[in-house]
């Protein structure tokens, strides 16, 4: 069933990519201008945000009860609720990062499979961050 599930992932991460392409997500002129309050705001990805938020509620809600997926495999949901230090750092550090980039991970990945040079630079950027935090927090425990 390992190939199942795998097939599920693709899919999932396919129709994951094309709904930000569809959105507009994967576009960083839009992404700065929703960000632009000051200036010549775009609203439109508000709304992508609130349906990406409903069409997530109702899920979520059910996995909640299970501790396995539809498929078998283990469900690994965050059970943490605190909002620590390191969270709030991390969350300061992530919204500096789209709003300079224009694109956070997820669409700097499809951007990327279009040959985007500045998708390669801030996904290699996002590499080199994520391998300095494992270096530190190794460091620190």
């Amino acid at each position: 069933m390992k190939w199942l599930t795998t097939l599920t992932a693709g899919l999932a991460g396919l129709l994951f990519g094309l709904g930000l392409i569809v959105s507009g997500m994967a576009d960083p002129a839009k992404v700065r201008g929703f960000l632009d309050l000051a200036g010549a705001w775009n609203p439109s990805l508000a709304f992508v945000m609130g349906g990406a938020i409903l069409a997530a509620f109702l899920p979520f809600r059910f996995l909640a009860s299970r501790r396995a997926s539809l498929l078998g495999e283990p469900l690994r949901l965050p059970a943490r609720r605190d909002i620590t230090r390191p969270l709030v750092v991390g969350s300061l550090l992530f919204g500096a990062g789209w709003a300079l980039a224009g694109v956070c991970p997820g669409p700097a990945l499809v951007r990327l499979g279009s040959g985007s040079a500045d998708a390669l630079v801030f996904t290699l950027s996002m590499l080199a961050g994520m391998k300095l935090f494992s270096l530190y927090d190794a460091r620190c425990r």
